[in-house]
């Protein structure tokens, strides 16, 4: 059982050491709120949502008051919209998603995930349907998340979805080209997306999980890096191997477990709602000193992106992972390091000055949690060579069983080296360089799917 003194003791890690729960999601099934009339639809998801998350906030703000540890984001996610408006046209999806961003604004929460589909093997009707209404759906909301998996280990890669999503994404930017192209960020496109994933934007409520849930997301880039400098500055870095410097980082990622699993235990009482899961995943913030690239830096990395990077990320996400299964049976969701550029000050300033590389920081994927996540790319590349760069990112989750994701932003009018702001925990940070653009679309065009790898057979 936790005890609230585990929390006491960590005042520092909050004070700081940048130390939150970055969120509280609450996961709602909407499969009960179908129905042919598109109006009596769109009422029944705004009721039940009112209904079932009425008191997050004000429940997430008393917890977090209690025990003094910040909750930045309250959530929902939602069953996969393409499920619950299937036989709908295009504007009766856009109208669901109005309903979700209604909804939202009535409970207060921050973002609502789930306008989502799973097209890894083939599209539905109401799968193309969802695809076809995102540009319009993203734009006119403002607290809607989106999220498409389009390749799994078990199934292989969907390629006519991805050559779809890079003229979607194009058409997204350009749409939000008064923001930089910004209503992209609310976009992740995932190989073996979790159903469990409290982070935004690819939250979405699987069928598999309960009626409701309470999922937790924590964040500690910042109270990691300030346990690494103190063991390094007591022992002496002469004396230290990466081994010992592994399992400072796990026994740091286990005390934050166990502080994102009391409050989210503590919410989902209160709400009488089930816990599900706590998320440890390493997510920074563009403040300094809660950055994934810092802890790269304390770990010997002159320049982020540097060879032995690699190497680097691999050790750290192990032992977050390690730390955190320690700490409680119930993790889940991606647990592990994100590398999202735009939102991480120290990756933001490699990319700025040329050390961080998109060729490296693809690699650097192949071992982090999540993808190529939050990277601004030319305005002007090609729709099939960003298609071509979600492909490669999709084969990599693919043949290593493990979640990968892409969200790009195509800058409208801006090119490699230009400055981009997108402002709060999305950060911002220079439009990095698109490596033989241009050079993709034949492959592009074939469509179809690449088939699973033969692991998969492992039935």
């Amino acid at each position: 059982m936790i005890s609230s003194d585990q929390i006491i003791n960590t005042v520092d890690m909050v004070q700081k050491e940048n130390l939150d729960v970055r969120t509280v999601t609450l996961g709602i099934n909407l499969m009960d709120c179908r129905h042919e009339d598109v109006d009596m639809m769109c009422r029944k998801i705004v009721t039940k949502i009112e209904r079932v998350a009425g008191n997050l906030v004000e429940v997430c703000d008393e917890i977090g008051n209690k025990y003094g540890i910040p909750i930045v984001n309250k959530r929902l996610a939602v069953s996969p919209v393409a499920d619950v408006a299937a036989g709908h046209d295009e504007a009766g999806f856009v109208a669901v998603a109005e309903a979700l961003d209604q909804a939202a604004r009535s409970v207060k929460v921050d973002f609502v995930g789930g306008y989502s589909a799973q097209v890894q093997k083939g599209a539905s009707a109401s799968d193309l349907t969802l695809l076809n209404s995102l540009p319009e759906a993203m734009l006119k909301t403002r607290k809607v998340c989106s999220s498409i998996n389009v390749a799994s280990t078990r199934a292989g890669i969907n390629m006519s979805a991805i050559g779809q999503l890079g003229g979607i994404l194009k058409e997204m930017a350009e749409g939000s080209r008064d923001m930089d192209g910004f209503a992209c960020a609310k976009l992740v496109v995932f190989a073996n997306q979790p159903e469990d994933n409290p982070f935004m934007a690819g939250a979405y409520h699987g069928h598999g999980e309960p009626e409701a849930v309470i999922n937790v997301g924590v964040s500690g880039p910042g109270v990691v890096s300030s346990a690494l400098r103190r063991r390094i500055a007591r022992e002496g870095a002469e004396h230290l191997g990466l081994e010992d410097l592994a399992e400072e980082i796990k026994q740091t990622s286990c005390r934050v477990t166990r502080c994102g699993e009391l409050i989210g235990r503590e919410v989902a009482s209160r709400l009488k709602i089930r816990f599900g899961v706590v998320d440890l995943s390493l997510a920074p913030t563009p403040k300094i000193g809660d950055s994934i690239g810092e802890i790269l830096q304390i770990l010997g990395m002159d320049a982020i992106g540097a060879p032995g990077s690699t190497a680097c990320i691999a050790m750290l996400n192990d032992a977050v992972k390690k730390g955190g299964a320690f700490a409680s049976q119930a993790v889940g969701g991606l647990s592990g390091a994100f590398i999202p550029v735009c939102e991480d000050s120290a990756l933001s300033a490699a990319a700025a000055n040329g050390e961080l590389s998109m060729e490296k920081l693809e690699a650097m994927t192949c071992v982090c949690s999540v993808g190529l996540d939050m990277v601004a790319i030319p305005g002007d590349t090609p729709a099939e060579t960003i298609a071509a760069m979600i492909a490669d990112e999709m084969a990599i989750g693919m043949i290593n069983k493990k979640t990968t994701a892409v969200r790009f932003i195509p800058v409208p009018g801006k090119k490699a080296g230009d400055r981009v702001e997108f402002g709060g925990l999305f950060g911002g940070g220079t439009v990095m360089q698109v490596p033989n653009s241009g050079k993709s679309s034949r492959f592009i065009h074939f469509g179809g799917h690449i088939p699973a790898p033969i692991h998969s057979l492992n039935n």
